[in-house]
């Protein structure tokens, strides 16, 4: 199968199984995006959703929830991988953005990425399901996936976001990268997947 039909085949599976992509983690406004997606790091959407109410009780603004210590932070988000260090970088990116961005969230992956705790992946999510610009954030069930359907060479996550902007329409991109992932969760494991009940 020729590259471009392989595409547009695996386009259609994922627009007929998910033809709505709601965004996995819970939040109220751009800022509480921003945060659950840095929460987000090496730790399951659901436990985050789990534990961001109790988080945001505080305050979902940085005036708010950069009025409490780290320490307080630490205890409202001490059942996540990394805890510690995600709330020293709460802790400071609130900060930042009072001084810098009167207290809001930057459209600008690289302000984005300039805050702390804020990678490239999470600064794509922000900026595709926060403000609505094309970016194809990859996870691990977006890298895994791209690589076994030969869209990647898997070599690292940089090299299949590139090869995933290549090979599908930037207008597609936002939705897309949501139904991989729901995609990965529901069909493709990482260990213990059986092709032959796989529909793509």
């Amino acid at each position: 199968m020729k590259k471009v039909d392989k595409v547009t085949k695996i386009q259609e599976i994922l627009d007929s199984l998910y033809p709505e992509t709601p965004i996995p983690l819970d939040h109220s406004n751009l800022f509480t995006l921003l945060i659950a997606v840095l929460l987000s790091a090496q730790t399951t959407d659901k436990k985050v959703n789990e534990i961001t109410p109790g988080l945001f009780a505080l305050g979902d603004n940085p005036k708010d929830l950069g009025s409490h210590s780290v320490a307080e932070i630490e205890e409202k988000i001490s059942k996540l991988g990394l805890y510690r260090n995600k709330a020293k970088n709460i802790h400071k990116l609130c900060a930042i953005l009072l001084e810098k961005h009167e207290g809001k969230v930057p459209e600008s992956f690289e302000e984005l990425e300039a805050l702390p705790g804020v990678g490239h992946k999470t600064a794509s999510v922000v900026m595709s399901q926060g403000f609505g610009h094309p970016a194809f954030p990859v996870d691990t069930h977006i890298h895994r996936l791209a690589y076994r359907w030969g869209l990647s060479n898997g070599k690292n996550v940089v090299q299949t976001e590139n090869d995933l902007k290549k090979a599908f329409n930037s207008d597609t991109w936002n939705k897309l990268h949501l139904q991989i992932i729901f995609f990965g969760r529901e069909h493709c494991p990482a260990r213990g997947h059986v092709p032959s009940d796989c529909p793509i």
